[in-house]
């Protein structure tokens, strides 16, 4: 045996085994170059075989009858540029005549068999031009986020979406957001990723945590204000809004609005004030949103009315104020009671983790993106953290945020913990943080945090 047949071998047995145990080192150093190759081989038959070329044009055909050649062929859509990405490849298309996008989208699994990539999206750039995003692997298998990510102010990566890119959590472009999840689904890792990539920033959190504080206390250092029991909550809630009320008042007395002042000076909200005199924003964070809505008496229930009302408010007003709610829960139907759909209504973000049934799924996307409901009910259960995030566009993608243990999201509290706003009007309700060595002390509404 010669040596360059060595070398072969030894390259072809690096690169099976790059491909089952690193696939992301494998597509770096060999897929990217091999599916480069065979996209471009492949391009115009796999679009024929697809019914995605057009016949030839009427003036074609009548020049070529007059120069006695043979009829052109069909044509493809012509390829405007091949760009490779560490996740996969990404194809820009200009739409021949007659085509729409429609048509890629729809051609989606075809292509993904023809060109033999693990999955194939497609998306309209403008009228005309459709970039399909095309991975090389299984890029959810195992998470891993890019090292750069744009981290601008209220925008947050939390997860990555199964066309390899990342997906954000924008507090100024969505407000308000709703996960749902069946127990041991992903819903509590999600929630720690939201925290972690909140934690550096210049944000007020607030949680309300009412199973006991178990999620949401361990990281007190970062928090300004948490409740661990409904009675806590709808007084936090109740601050919260008169705090909401103020800032209002604020930007009312700095809008200075008269006939010499352009338009783009008048404060409409927060982030039109100067920065000196902005309110710092705050995100609320509520752990199991059925716990504030079941009640068993007439006075429970009177509390519970408060609660979404309180709610309620936050979710209609707070965006110009900076507030902004995340509410996670296993469900979230008009049984939880009046009020509930209502709120519901005003939660335009919504990811829904692995759930029980169609109905849950129905909760989350039945008036938004009914495609995404068939997505929802097919997540395994043994892919815990797979969800499904949509909007009020219709536009849904499938993501999953990288796993983040509990120990690690308090570490990044604590690293975090001298960015925690002192706000007045949450001073009540602002965790006492004791020691780390400290013992274990039963939680209340000051009681003071064990991390």
């Amino acid at each position: 045996m010669t040596w360059p047949t060595v070398l072969l071998l030894v390259v072809v047995a690096a690169a099976g085994l790059l491909r089952w145990r690193r696939p992301a080192w494998y597509w770096l150093t060999f897929g990217v170059t091999l599916a480069i190759v065979r996209v471009l081989l492949r391009y115009a038959s796999v679009m024929e075989a697809c019914g995605l070329t057009v016949p030839p044009s009427r003036w074609r055909l009548m020049l070529a009858r007059i120069a006695n050649r043979p009829a052109p062929e069909s044509r493809a859509p012509r390829i405007l540029r091949l760009r490779p990405t560490h996740t996969g490849l990404v194809l820009r298309l200009k739409l021949r005549p007659g085509q729409d996008a429609f048509d890629i989208a729809a051609a989606s699994d075809r292509l993904r068999h023809s060109f033999g990539m693990y999955g194939v999206t497609s998306r309209e750039l403008r009228s005309g031009v459709v970039e399909i995003w095309m991975t090389g692997y299984d890029v959810l298998k195992r998470v891993q986020m890019p090292a750069k990510t744009d981290t601008r102010p209220m925008r947050i990566p939390v997860a990555l979406r199964e066309d390899g890119s990342v997906h954000y959590r924008d507090y100024r472009a969505v407000p308000h957001g709703l996960t749902l999840g069946a127990t041991e689904s992903g819903k509590s890792v999600y929630q720690r990723n939201l925290v972690a990539g909140l934690a550096p920033h210049h944000v007020a959190l607030v949680g309300i945590d009412c199973k006991q504080g178990v999620e949401l206390f361990p990281l007190a250092r970062r928090f300004s204000a948490l409740a661990d029991n409904p009675n806590t909550a709808l007084e936090l809630l109740e601050a919260l809004v008169t705090h909401m009320q103020d800032v209002y008042q604020l930007i009312r007395t700095e809008q200075r609005v008269s006939v010499a002042v352009p338009d783009a000076e008048i404060a409409a909200d927060i982030w039109d004030l100067p920065e000196d005199l902005r309110p710092v924003p705050i995100v609320v964070l509520v752990d199991e949103v059925a716990e504030l809505a079941l009640f068993a008496n007439k006075e429970e229930e009177k509390r519970r009315d408060r609660i979404i009302t309180a709610l309620v408010r936050l979710a209609q007003l707070g965006r110009a104020a900076g507030v902004y709610l995340e509410i996670c829960g296993q469900r979230f139907g008009s049984e939880l009671g009046k009020g509930i759909t209502m709120l519901r209504a005003q939660l335009t973000g919504r990811t829904a983790h692995r759930v029980n049934d169609e109905t849950s799924a129905n909760m989350a996307f039945g008036d938004i993106a009914p495609d995404a409901v068939l997505a929802a009910i097919q997540i395994p259960a043994e892919t815990r953290g797979i969800a499904i995030a949509g909007d009020s566009t219709g536009g849904w993608h499938r993501i999953r945020a990288p796993h983040t243990s509990l120990r690690q999201a308090v570490n990044i509290c604590n690293k975090h913990a001298d960015r925690t706003p002192e706000l007045p009007a949450l001073a009540p309700f602002r965790p006492a943080v004791a020691p780390l060595h400290s013992a274990r002390v039963p939680l209340s509404k000051t009681a003071p945090a064990t991390a």
